[in-house]
């Protein structure tokens, strides 16, 4: 369902690397080991996503996003650099939900950083090239064009931090 993709991260799920995350930590909440809507998919990183996790103190789990009824994406930015940020229109609440996220899934973790920049790279150019296309095409088809790249990413490691890169500027 996501794609051998990490619900938190998004990077590649690969077979020596792989992880069934427990949302909600089983020793908080041990009714919910067996609940579909309490697993997910994730990569074993120790230092980030489920494994971090699960290292952490305690911790309210409404305080976090869980991906499979929100988007992440309505929290965050991801920037070419490989970074995220908290979008700044959020209210109070939400900015609060996507700090703790952040924290508790150390997704602005360094090495994390470098996998998004890395993943990135070649859709910077793409999108240069869609820019520089701009001048010689409609907006309609410059809009189409990102949308058909947009969906071919979707289903790819990062693909929300493609999806970004590919906006950038347009």
């Amino acid at each position: 369902m996501q794609g051998k993709r990490c619900a938190y991260c998004e990077a590649e799920i690969v077979d020596n690397n792989r992880h069934i995350e427990h949302f909600r930590q089983r020793s908080r909440y041990p009714q919910g080991t067996f609940k579909w809507d309490n697993l997910f998919g994730s990569c074993n990183r120790p230092d980030n996503c489920g494994k971090h996790k699960d290292q952490c103190s305690d911790y309210d789990y409404h305080d976090l996003i869980k991906p499979d009824i929100e988007d992440p994406e309505k929290f965050f930015l991801f920037i070419t650099d490989g970074t995220i940020q908290i979008r700044s229109e959020l209210n109070k609440k939400d900015t609060q939900r996507a700090s703790e996220t952040l924290c508790i899934f150390n997704l602005k973790n360094g090495s994390l950083r470098h996998m998004r920049k890395r993943a990135v790279i070649g859709y910077l150019q793409t999108a240069e090239e869609i820019q520089k296309m701009a001048a010689d095409f409609s907006k309609e088809d410059i809009q189409a064009y990102l949308q058909k790249e947009i969906s071919d990413t979707a289903h790819l490691p990062f693909a929300t931090a493609k999806k970004h890169a590919l906006s950038s500027g347009i």
